[in-house]
């Protein structure tokens, strides 16, 4: 079984749950931009852009290079992939009950026909 960090399923959760952050990491999944890049696409100034970023890079969603003055930033998968994974094991299980609980409905409703014919 896979363990999960729970400080990094936070992050990352926490991360994504802004609209903003995750424009922002679809803008890097096409490829690495500049800083000033990216916040031109935004109705806001370059610093809060850049809180942006540092929430997305403690989340360890994206990584930054720096080259003289330009700030590029490149997305990070690692911790979507480990996200995507905690997901999916909660997505097994409730898909399970949701099957059980068809399968109760689907004998209810059998019952139901069978009474309703008995009275005819």
């Amino acid at each position: 079984m896979v363990e999960y960090s729970s400080k990094l399923l936070d992050r990352t959760f926490g991360a994504l749950a802004d609209p903003t952050r995750r424009r922002l990491l679809e803008q890097l999944a096409v490829g690495d931009e500049c800083v000033t890049d990216l916040a031109k696409r935004h109705a806001m100034s370059l610093a809060a852009v850049s809180k942006h970023l540092i929430v997305l890079e403690k989340a360890g969603l994206v990584k930054r290079r720096k080259q003289g003055r330009v700030h590029s930033l490149k997305l990070e998968a690692k911790p979507m992939q480990e996200a995507q994974a905690w997901i999916e094991k909660y997505r097994k299980f409730w898909e399970g009950n949701l099957d059980q609980f068809e399968k109760y409905l689907e004998t209810l409703q059998a019952k139901e026909s069978k009474n309703d014919n008995d009275k005819e």
